[in-house]
């Protein structure tokens, strides 16, 4: 059964700007292993716009309630380059509290876009 469904989109050049503006801003958005590649390499803006959607669209699909921590909830990359949603804390609190059980998530970036779209389970 699903029980929440989100999306979002960020413009690549906005949220670069905003990151350069506001040079805390990725530390209190991203959990550490979140600004880097699987090989250790700093994630670029597109990159990093998306796991931005990713989290907006994931807070949606629970239905946007107040509280929740930006880094309560992380895109990790499997090694198969698939991305998925790792939650603790507040995001994992309220997930258990409707009854979410699996997570579905994609994320893309083109022409200056980036997108994700959450589908939470229960």
């Amino acid at each position: 059964m699903i029980i929440g469904i989100g999306i979002d989109v960020a413009s690549i050049d906005r949220f670069a700007a905003s990151l350069k503006r506001t040079p805390t801003l990725a530390e209190r958005l991203f959990t550490p292993d979140e600004l880097v590649t699987p090989a250790g390499d700093p994630r670029g803006a597109a990159s990093l716009a998306a796991r931005f959607a990713a989290k907006e669209a994931l807070a949606k699909a629970l239905g946007a309630p107040g509280g929740l921590l930006w880094t309560d909830a992380e895109v990790r990359t499997e090694p198969s380059g698939r991305p998925v949603l790792e939650l603790r804390g507040t995001v994992a609190a309220r997930a258990a509290e409707l009854g979410v059980r699996t997570w579905h998530l994609s994320l893309s970036h083109d022409a200056g876009v980036a997108s994700a779209m959450v589908i939470a389970e229960g």
